[in-house]
């Protein structure tokens, strides 16, 4: 059955949500082998140490571009309808919300992506953040923080269409030079620290940017034959995570399923697949040194920037990054910058990091 039957059987948004739910099995499962978590690979950059964690994280962004570049290069991934290009973009929101995300990503200890692949590990710390994470992102949408999030994001707006796309400064081939470098760069530090590292699934980071490239790919190729307008994207994991709250809330007012209904739990359900195989499923809890308040207050600032931001490290920093939209590597520069300093600042004060 081809991609045409399926969908006149069950419908674009029940294909849609099956290809995510793929999707997200395949990201799960591979980000929990090879730890693939960006907080890990910006603390490796502050401590001078440049080691494993932060080469599967530059290994696994490096296929990403790659791969989605390679298929707009052939011209079958059209990426100037997407979010990320197509419609109006925010300066201000990208650089505030990015370093907001990148200091409470400090906080929680994991960005939005590492939450829910811990969660599904048995961390009720990560499962807690991650609830408050998604409550923060609906309130940030249409409830109370709203209004501060929309005053932002006005300060500074740009335009969609060509001009959010960075490679239009160059060269669409430009594009596979950058992913070429990148993925050097990781092979290299990967080299260098398989001594070091104990973890012998690193090269599985390189599967996890291939899902953002299949995301990608998965919904340009519905679009392209299906009848209704279907948004072209790839993963990202704040709004479908308010969508998550308000379907398991009130079914009569939650949105319609679609490739992010079945991205989460996908994710979700293939971590829990690669903790239970590998005998690394067990129930964490908070720890008698960690503060409460300290991951609250981090999935707050997670919430309240990833909307601000329009996304997070994977749904701006690498969906976005890998078609290079401006607004997207600008929220990928700040979540690094925000990071870092507050993993300094926290440092200096003996703080649980």
């Amino acid at each position: 059955m081809n991609l045409t039957n399926l969908i006149e059987t069950f419908g674009d948004h029940s294909v849609l949500a099956m290809g995510g739910a793929l999707i997200g099995l395949m990201f799960g499962f591979f980000a929990q082998r090879s730890k693939f978590c960006a907080r890990a690979a910006v603390i490796e950059c502050c401590d001078g140490t440049l080691g494993s964690r932060l080469a599967v994280w530059l290994l696994g962004f490096a296929v990403a571009i790659l791969a989605v570049q390679t298929i707009v290069v052939v011209g079958f991934l059209k990426p100037e309808s997407s979010r990320h290009l197509g419609a109006l973009g925010s300066i201000s929101g990208a650089v505030v919300g990015g370093l907001m995300f990148g200091m409470g990503m400090i906080m929680t200890r994991g960005c939005a992506s590492r939450l829910l692949i811990l969660s599904a590990n048995g961390n009720l710390r990560a499962l807690l953040s991650g609830l408050v994470f998604a409550v923060t992102v609906q309130a940030s949408i249409s409830g109370l923080l709203a209004p501060a999030r929309q005053w932002v994001t006005s300060l500074w707006m740009v335009e969609g269409g060509p001009d959010r796309n960075l490679l239009n400064l160059t060269t669409s081939w430009m594009g596979l030079v950058v992913g070429a470098a990148m993925g050097a760069v990781a092979l290299w530090r990967l080299r260098v620290s398989d001594t070091e590292s104990r973890n012998t699934w690193n090269w599985a980071g390189a599967l996890v940017g291939l899902a953002i490239a299949l995301g990608w790919g998965f919904t340009q190729l519905v679009a392209s034959v299906s009848f209704e307008p279907i948004a072209v994207q790839s993963l990202s994991f704040s709004s479908p995570s308010a969508e998550w709250l308000m379907r398991t809330l009130s079914t009569a007012t939650a949105p319609s399923f679609g490739f992010d209904a079945g991205l989460l739990p996908g994710v979700f359900i293939g971590s829990l697949v690669a903790s239970v195989m590998f005998g690394e499923f067990k129930f964490e809890g908070f720890q008698t040194e960690n503060k409460l308040g300290h991951y609250l207050t981090g999935a707050v600032l997670m919430g309240f920037g990833a909307v601000m931001a329009g996304g997070c490290t994977v749904g701006s920093g690498m969906s976005g990054g890998a078609i290079f939209s401006n607004t997207a590597w600008l929220t990928l520069v700040s979540i690094i910058l925000g990071a870092g300093l507050t993993y300094k600042a926290l440092k200096s004060i003996n703080s649980p990091i």
